[in-house]
């Protein structure tokens, strides 16, 4: 699903990433893990699109992304690619119904079925008696399970996650872990997520270690 070869990003005289080779399989739950400043999240933005390499190549899905100009980046990214980050992003003045309709309405679907999947998705999250609720009305585990739907609402071959349970008590921790797995096994979706959460990252089915800006053997 994802195959990274010799990717290289600076920032100023600093290298963060000295050509990083990795490849995730389809339908597999890959953790990156390492200490702080390493770059796991220059590298999670970078294979998730939201940030260019200065060297190397990277394919998703058999797409060669470095071939794709900026509004087919955009394209693809909206259809391909979920995100969930450590904080949820959701906008405040929408509901959380709208907020999970956001990517799919981008993606110019249709109202009435964006709605009813963006429904059925909230219901199986356990949020369906949320769906009008706006973000400050919500939990910090209901608004990331709310962010978890809208990662879901275009069905993406693969979805990001940034330290996505660091703002989480233990108890929603927990159960938005579980999520991550119950997902793959429901739909099949190839995760790679970046974690400080040893627990969960020796749940998934790799753990990537990276250190000094390359992935440790």
């Amino acid at each position: 699903m994802i195959v990274a070869n010799q990717i290289t990003k600076s920032f100023g005289n600093l290298q963060v990433l000295k050509g990083v080779d990795l490849h995730v399989a389809k339908g597999e739950v890959v953790s990156i893990v390492g200490a702080s400043g390493a770059g796991k999240t220059t590298l999670l933005q970078i294979m998730g699109t939201l940030s260019h390499q200065d060297g190397g190549t990277l394919t998703i899905n058999n797409t060669e992304i470095n071939k794709l100009n900026e509004k087919q980046l955009a394209h693809f990214r909206n259809q391909e690619l979920g995100f969930v980050f450590q904080f949820h992003h959701l906008l405040p003045e929408f509901t959380a119904l709208e907020n999970v309709c956001l990517p799919a309405f981008i993606a110019n679907k249709s109202k009435k079925e964006t709605e009813k999947r963006a429904a059925e998705l909230l219901d199986m999250l356990g949020l369906s008696d949320r769906l009008k609720h706006q973000p400050s009305e919500l939990s910090g585990g209901e608004k990331q399970r709310v962010a978890v739907a809208r990662a879901l609402i275009n069905n993406p071959s693969v979805i990001f996650a940034d330290e996505p349970s660091g703002n989480l008590d233990s108890k929603n921790r927990n159960e938005l872990h579980q999520l991550f797995f119950d997902l793959r096994e429901q739909f099949g979706h190839t995760l790679v997520i970046v974690t400080h959460e040893e627990s969960f990252a020796q749940q998934s089915d790799r753990i990537l270690t990276i250190a000094d800006g390359t992935i440790l053997k």
